[in-house]
């Protein structure tokens, strides 16, 4: 149809080539750097402005708080997170909120707890808040306000802002600053700009009609308002279900029509799509309880009202289908209510004059901006989105779009502006490559942002050049591998290992039957067939090249690497295990480093080097530098009757 595939768009992202800048729309005036920013005399400078006070802009503002930056996160409301005032409708979250897990690891509970920010306070964790595996929503609400106010993070409230625009400033780093108003007209302006506003819009289709629908954002919610009536509701998501589940009780009958599909998240693996705590209607449906579902693209027809009556119609103009060739039309009859509940688009209001220079995604994703892996918007430099606006990069991959997700990748957005902005490398650990396997299967087994993140964000080991120590980067944007050292200000001297969470590739999509009998592995020897989400280990002897990412496949995570090591799928997610867990591993990074990674006692050490030509990599970084077994103070003073056995054993 004349469309880039999804394929191309997020190819081009990843290449993230220079761009000469788009600007939204430029002051006659050029100023340059300090001038630039007080060229108005009436304007407020920042060097960040986040715009929007939900869970993605106070965690994106709690991370620029911490370290020490100029910044402020303008909200249109009067309090944090106005969005959950109204929405979801009926008030229950789908974000689920585990308060026990069997473990204590902080780190390990935030996999299963998906509405909590990150921060240093385990007191805001919304499991305090609520009891509630769904909780209400107003909780959400009550935690943000606590989590602005507690953590001192700088929102201006009942700040609308306006006309947002460039001005040239070549002094400062993208050669531009950003200029912008309120709506009481007091100018502000800004090196950087983070848009957080979420995904707000109605998402209404070009359908003759549509007018005479009740929309989500303000149809009743008052199951009585819908006693025996009639009912049709346009759309499939969980914002559909939710509305049906409410009032199918009620109902004579709930017919729901959407464009594809019903895609249910247990199938597909992505949080979005259809929740098990919505789904009630397939039940009716299913069951022939007067409930139905159908498909058909909504444009192509149109509502008629007929007295108190809608009838939905194949619109002539669009389709040659004629319903009086077809006595058993799904849709001859009329409905009492019509609603349209078809989800949220992006907010581009902001924009100076009203109007757009913002490029969407294609396809899957033309409701969100289109930007580059590393958040940037592909227009203009310097304009980032974080949140839910950030979704194109993952759209029905990972979890970006939640909170769960967003907050991690809110965290990398920040590591990616304090390189390029402060000169302030990604944090990272170095470990003698010895160590690098404890390091992993700590990681595999605690680290929720690439769990939550997977195929997005993962750790990448760094080699130095002569492969005996290891720089640890966590929670990177893989498709960003090839432009590590550009990124993160860490150099890239030799081999690189990058681990990532991965569902098996055929495991996952809409129809496919996830609870067949052979649906998990449990041998070792068959790890690289895992269904579900399992770590995998990517070794390059030098980092993929642009081309390298370019040529992959859209399914694949990374390019083919030199190596490649699946951990088999694990009932209970602990890859911990000696035999199906940490000696494939060993052997795996054995192969990779083409040297003994074994650990070996003092004595066996002695015996080789007295004995061999060369001894293994333990015992020359443990027994020959004098590194006995680590003890603790009760170990090393108590009576040698009282330790177990006649001598202490590793």
């Amino acid at each position: 149809m004349g469309s880039i595939p999804l394929t191309v768009l997020l190819l081009l992202a990843s290449a993230l080539p220079s761009m000469t800048n788009t600007v939204i729309n430029s002051s006659d005036q050029p100023a340059t750097g300090a001038a630039a920013a007080s060229a108005c005399e009436d304007c407020i400078y920042h060097d960040y402005c986040v715009v929007g006070a939900g869970p993605s802009g106070l965690q994106l503002g709690y991370f620029l708080q911490t370290s020490g930056r100029d910044y402020v996160i303008f909200d249109r409301s009067n309090r944090s997170g106005s969005f959950y005032e109204l929405y979801p409708r009926h008030r229950k979250l789908i974000s689920i909120n585990k308060r026990h897990t069997g473990r204590r690891n902080s780190e390990y509970n935030l996999r299963h707890d998906w509405n909590s920010l990150l921060s240093h306070d385990d007191s805001l964790r919304v499991t305090q808040y609520s009891r509630k595996m769904f909780p209400d929503a107003q909780v959400l609400i009550d935690y943000l306000d606590d989590f602005q106010r507690k953590l001192n993070i700088s929102v201006q409230f009942n700040s609308e802002i306006r006309n947002l625009r460039t001005e040239p400033a070549p002094a400062l780093p993208d050669g531009h600053l950003y200029r912008m108003e309120d709506q009481r007209g007091q100018q502000y302006s800004c090196r950087n700009v983070i848009l957080a506003t979420g995904m707000s819009v109605p998402h209404i289709p070009k359908m003759k009609g549509i007018d005479l629908a009740r929309g989500y954002e303000s149809v009743s919610v008052d199951p009585d308002d819908f006693e025996g009536k009639s009912v049709l509701i346009l759309g499939r998501g969980n914002a559909a279900f939710e509305v049906a589940d409410c009032i199918y009780g009620s109902t004579s009958l709930v017919h729901m029509i959407g464009r594809s599909r019903v895609r249910l998240a247990w199938s597909t693996h992505y949080v979005g799509d259809l929740r098990a705590v919505n789904n009630g209607l397939l039940d009716t449906y299913q069951l022939k309880s007067l409930d139905g579902l159908a498909e058909s693209i909504l444009e192509e027809m149109k509502l008629e009202a007929q007295g108190d009556k809608i009838y939905l119609r194949v619109d002539p103009d669009k389709n040659e289908f004629n319903e009086e060739d077809f006595d058993n039309f799904a849709f001859r009859e009329p409905y009492d209510v019509v609603i349209r509940a078809l989800g949220f688009t992006f907010d581009e209001s902001i924009f100076a004059n009203g109007t757009s220079a913002l490029s969407r995604g294609v396809e899957l994703t033309k409701k969100y901006p289109a930007i580059y892996h590393n958040y940037e918007s592909v227009d203009t430099r310097g304009l980032f989105y974080a949140g839910t606006a950030s979704h194109s990069l993952d759209f029905r991959k990972s979890a970006g779009g939640f909170i769960h997700g967003f907050r991690y990748t809110a965290r990398t957005l920040h590591r990616l502006l304090e390189w390029r902005y402060e000169q302030v490398p990604w944090p990272t650990i170095t470990v003698p490559r010895l160590d690098l396997i404890n390091v992993i299967v700590k990681r595999i087994n605690e680290a929720s942002g690439t769990y939550q993140m997977f195929q997005v964000l993962g750790d990448v080991a760094v080699f130095s050049e002569d492969g005996h120590t290891v720089r640890y980067i966590e929670e990177f944007p893989v498709q960003l591998l090839h432009q590590l050292a550009e990124h993160s200000g860490i150099p890239v001297p030799g081999a690189v290992l990058v681990i990532v969470m991965e569902y098996g590739k055929n495991f996952s999509g809409a129809g496919k039957d996830t609870f067949s009998e052979d649906r998990a592995k449990a041998e070792p020897f068959e790890a690289d067939l895992s269904n579900f989400l399992h770590p995998v280990l990517y070794y390059y002897n030098t980092l993929p090249s642009a081309t390298d990412m370019e040529g992959k496949g859209y399914e694949d995570t990374l390019p083919k690497p030199d190596n490649l090591h699946h951990f088999i799928e694990d009932f209970l997610t602990s890859w911990d295990t000696s035999k199906s867990h940490i000696l494939p591993l060993r052997r795996f990074l054995e192969n990779v480093y083409q040297a003994d990674q074994r650990e070996f006692f003092s004595a066996s050490c002695f015996q080789m080097a007295m004995t061999l030509g060369s001894i293994p990599e333990s015992c020359h970084h443990r027994y020959l530098r004098g590194m006995g077994l680590a003890g603790s103070e009760d170990l090393r003073q108590a009576p040698f009757s009282e330790r177990s056995g006649n001598r202490l054993k590793r």
